[in-house]
């Protein structure tokens, strides 16, 4: 991404020749960098964290933690869901990029893949022993 980017602002600048469909490349290479790395940041327990309990009430913090998981499977779940709706709806009208013309559902794969990931590893940690 920041190689495309760099590249479209100095041909811009030094030749006023910009690349052509930096914006759409740089979208579906975000779609892919975020999401498809969401299941990791499950698994290893990477989510920025607020320790507000863990100090006046340390023994709630495991039902925290398990009421967490069980509303994180449950949201990624539901995004999962509607993102289907809208990969299912830019497939059947062939809804494609502006500039290069790219298929949209080229840009759901990924966002689906990592959602439908991030719900299955937040459900995996669920049933983790933890120490």
């Amino acid at each position: 991404m920041m190689l495309v980017t760099v590249a479209d602002v100095v041909l811009r600048a030094a030749l006023n020749r910009p690349l052509r469909g930096t914006l759409e490349i740089v979208e579906l290479l975000l779609a892919c960098t975020f999401f498809l790395a969401l299941p990791a940041s499950f698994l290893r327990e990477e989510h920025i964290l607020v320790d507000i309990v863990d100090g006046w009430a340390p023994r709630w913090v495991p039902h925290l933690r398990r009421i967490a998981g069980m509303l994180a499977v449950l949201v990624m779940a539901v995004m999962a869901w509607q993102g289907w709706v809208g990969a299912r709806d830019a497939l059947a009208f062939h809804d494609v990029t502006a500039d290069l013309e790219i298929p949209r559902i080229w840009y759901w794969v990924p966002v689906l893949a990592g959602m439908i990931g991030a719900a299955l590893a937040a459900a995996a940690m669920l049933f983790q022993k933890r120490p």
